[in-house]
């Protein structure tokens, strides 16, 4: 049975105890006497002793181990957390014709994020130019959505000051949380390497910086091919976490036609030196799937209430949904059974458990309530 910690007060009432035991008239309860001031203090010391103990527990197994010690049992199984990762995108600037936008000219977003253009662009016939720009920091705060303005940091002559993001800004991710990192270190215990299995193919997909969700498909493609699906839902988040890219295969594989671009090819290339020789891996985007559903028995609940149960599907499907695959229907409803409010519902649409074809990913649609 698990060891029951002792509370500080229960510390503090045993110390007392044990004053007055070895010393006869004692009365180390007084409150401002000196024997209970020693007390509470050793009492004190060992309540952080007990917490030091149960801490150095905790970081002796990788199934509760936190930070550096996490990280360590990692090393142990060749997996290493995911360092952040900047976003990237391009911008529509707009000026004379022939006007130069070099190399390193920074744009600035409203918030103050600060962005720069990679490779230099000359203002063309139309008036415009599509400048590449990379963030200048790290992390999922600097994606952003298509028509975002950015702002030159110093003025062009010839060049408008204001222009607009020509896509949606992704790529960027934070560093890979605890909880996230605890489970690929996890699975590279439960599941050791076994020369290409199902497996193994997914923790090669969610090494790489801002995939967190991966699956593998023997014979997708035809016999002797593999297929991995991945998501990318932080990095991405603009796009519902969808990779921006195209499907295909690795840069240095001969033995297809169809290489992979974007996200896809970044992964494709970081399985390729790692799979299987005979394996032929395609890296591929899932197909979004909306689910719809229609709920009555709330068509009086609050707003709160609404947007507690879209996140609470919403997370189920994160969690069960793959492509190809079901998703309980009663795992739904036990997530919105679980937030206040909600009783007497019934889920009419849709009317049992959701199904997707191969490849197709379920994603949350409208949420009815009539």
């Amino acid at each position: 049975m698990p060891y029951s910690r002792p509370t500080l007060t229960q510390l503090r009432t045993t110390v007392a105890a044990d004053i007055a035991a070895s010393l006869a008239g004692s009365d180390p309860l007084l409150r401002f006497s000196n024997l209970g001031i020693m007390g509470t203090a050793q009492a004190g010391l060992a309540h952080l002793h007990y917490g030091y103990l149960d801490w150095i527990s905790k970081q002796a197994v990788p199934y509760t181990a936190t930070g550096e010690y996490l990280e360590a049992w990692g090393a142990l199984k060749g997996v290493y957390r995911k360092d952040a990762t900047a976003a990237g995108g391009q911008v529509i600037l707009s000026g004379m014709v022939g006007k130069l936008i070099g190399a390193g000219t920074n744009v600035v977003r409203g918030d103050g994020r600060i962005y720069t253009v990679q490779v230099s662009v000359t203002i063309g016939g139309d008036g415009t130019a599509i400048a590449s720009v990379v963030d200048q920091a790290t992390g999922a705060a600097g994606n952003c959505a298509a028509g975002t303005v950015m702002s030159l940091s110093m003025p062009i002559a010839g060049v408008q000051s204001n222009g607009v993001a020509a896509a949606a800004f992704t790529g960027g991710a934070d560093v890979e949380l605890d909880d996230d990192f605890r489970g690929r270190v996890l699975s590279a215990f439960q599941q050791p390497a076994e020369g290409g299995n199902e497996g193994d193919y997914v923790r090669w997909a969610t090494a790489v910086p801002g995939v967190t969700r991966a699956w593998c498909a023997r014979n997708g493609f035809g016999t002797g091919t593999v297929v991995v699906y991945i998501m990318l839902d932080q990095a991405n988040a603009v796009s519902g976490g969808f990779p921006q890219g195209t499907d295909g295969v690795a840069t240095d594989e001969t033995r297809s036609g169809v290489k992979a671009t974007g996200d896809q090819l970044t992964v494709a290339n970081a399985i390729f030196s790692q799979q299987p020789v005979t394996a032929l891996v395609y890296v591929v985007s899932p197909i979004a799937t909306a689910i719809n559903f229609t709920i009555t028995g709330l068509s009086g609940a609050s707003s709160a209430t609404r947007a507690s149960i879209l996140v609470a599907i919403a997370d189920v499907l994160l969690r069960k949904g793959k492509p190809g695959g079901t998703v309980n229907l009663s795992d739904i409803e036990s997530a919105i059974a679980a937030i206040p409010g909600t009783s007497g519902f019934v889920i009419t649409t849709p009317a049992g458990n959701i199904v997707c074809s191969t490849g197709h990913l379920p994603v949350l649609g409208t949420i009815t309530y009539p």
